[in-house]
């Protein structure tokens, strides 16, 4: 495996050059995520510098979760290392040549490999914001770590119980470490509202995590070797992992994804409450949570529709102009709740899109 640095973007490379960690991070945040870099612009001071950061922490964990041709007994130490970097920056400096081996995309590997710069903005934030974000990037990496070593040979979720297990780990636990975020550092969400908020933190995080394997159920098992349909519903529908992608299986296979399609419709409803319990003077939270939530309703909706996700590449993806739509109506629309219930109605009916944009 070559350990060379990846090619950079030039906004990327000059913070890099200056080690200047807050331009690194703000520059390297679109090309990991542009869903969550539009919400994670709009949190105003340590509140967004904390969501940044524990944004990218997260990206480098699961850019080791997926590295492919990576063997757990080399992983492992990663995400044990990562938990370490929290511990100070003799640590976070370390990381970058303890992950040179680690694969993947262009992107994510340059971020993994100037994660020193990452936590150099981290180690900036209050102390009790830095504990919070500590605890919950480390129980995602204790429970990532957790499943490499349970499937070496590469993921294979095999019930609806482990598959909620996964999901619990890879963004249950971003549920809460966001909703505590935002008790922490807003006046608007009082002790009451942050526990009628926790209690509904999860299934908002979940209902994202399941869409997203939903429509890239192809790609992840032809090109990260994982595959989270499990295998107890697929045999139930008279299909198996080994033949998810088989156009004999198809119709077998859209059998067990239905199922997880009624999960994540259950789990954005559960998603939609904790949005609209967001207090609407926290106009800004709300902003960052209406956005992903609006695509994974519009995505969820075409999902329902095809099985292009069960082919090898295949497809499910909203268009551009929707995307741009549900950004100006999302926008113009969060803060109230009557808007926000009318809107996701109407997108889980058809495709959303203005006229003018």
């Amino acid at each position: 495996m070559s350990s060379s640095r990846p090619a950079l973007p030039p906004s990327v490379a000059d913070a890099v050059a200056r080690r200047d960690a807050r331009r690194f991070c703000e520059a390297i945040l679109p090309e990991v995520s542009r869903t969550f870099a539009l919400g994670i612009r709009v949190l105003p001071g340590d509140l967004g510098r904390a969501v940044l950061t524990a944004y990218l922490i997260c990206r480098i964990a699961d850019t080791v979760e997926d590295a492919p041709g990576m063997s757990p007994e080399a992983k492992g130490p990663l995400f044990d290392a990562l938990i370490a970097c929290f511990d100070g920056p003799a640590h976070a400096d370390a990381y970058p040549a303890l992950a040179a081996a680690v694969t993947g995309e262009p992107a994510h590997l340059a971020l993994v490999r100037h994660a020193d710069l990452v936590f150099a903005w981290f180690f900036t934030l209050p102390p009790r914001t830095q504990a919070i974000v500590r605890r919950w990037v480390t129980e995602m990496a204790v429970g990532m770590k957790k499943f490499v070593f349970l499937y070496p040979l590469g993921i294979r979720i095999q019930t609806l119980d482990e598959f909620r297990e996964y999901c619990y780990y890879v963004a249950g636990t971003v549920g809460y470490l966001l909703t505590d975020l935002w008790h922490e550092h807003s006046p608007a969400i009082s002790a009451a509202r942050y526990e009628r908020l926790r209690e509904r933190c999860r299934g908002f995080a979940e209902a994202l995590q399941t869409v997203n394997i939903l429509k890239d159920v192809a790609h992840d098992a032809r090109v990260e070797n994982s595959i989270y349909v499990p295998e107890q519903l697929l045999r139930e529908h008279g299909s198996s992992q080994a033949a998810l992608l088989v156009p004999e299986r198809e119709a077998e296979s859209r059998g067990a994804i239905e199922r997880l399609i009624r999960l994540a419709w259950a789990d954005l409803d559960e998603a939609r409450t904790y949005l609209l319990l967001i207090p609407r003077r926290a106009v800004a939270i709300r902003l960052f949570c209406i956005l992903p939530l609006l695509f994974a309703y519009a995505t969820l909706r075409d999902l329902t529709q095809s099985s292009a996700m069960l082919r090898p590449g295949g497809v499910v993806k909203i268009s551009r102009r929707e995307v741009k739509s549900l950004l100006a109506a999302g926008t113009v629309l969060v803060a109230s709740n009557r808007a926000v219930r009318w809107l996701v109605a109407r997108v889980r009916r058809r495709a959303f899109e203005l006229g003018w944009v």
